[in-house]
């Protein structure tokens, strides 16, 4: 995993910019968050372009998987926020 900047946002920030672009990316109209990834006709074209948004936006690093594994929208911001967490250097 990647390291993330001190500027990368917090809980909050970091659900809001996951949603927008699961909402980006598979098309989905503000409101509409209860729908599963797959529901939303999402592919593994999808899943790497969602992955990759994620990496560039907030430099954390997440698997494909993650989308197959657990296909709901909160699911994944937990995974992500997981992620971010466990890239995040230790207190010294």
């Amino acid at each position: 995993m990647r390291m993330i900047s001190s500027s990368a946002p917090g809980p909050a920030g970091l659900a809001a910019v996951v949603e927008k672009i699961w909402r980006d990316v598979l098309g989905v109209p503000g409101g509409q968050t209860e729908a599963t990834f797959f529901e939303l006709s999402g592919q593994s074209i999808t899943a790497v372009l969602i992955a990759n948004r994620v990496e560039e936006e907030l430099g954390v690093t997440v698997d494909v998987e993650e989308l197959f594994d657990d296909p709901d929208l909160a699911d994944f911001i937990g995974k992500v926020a997981e992620a971010a967490r466990a890239a995040e250097p230790e207190a010294a």
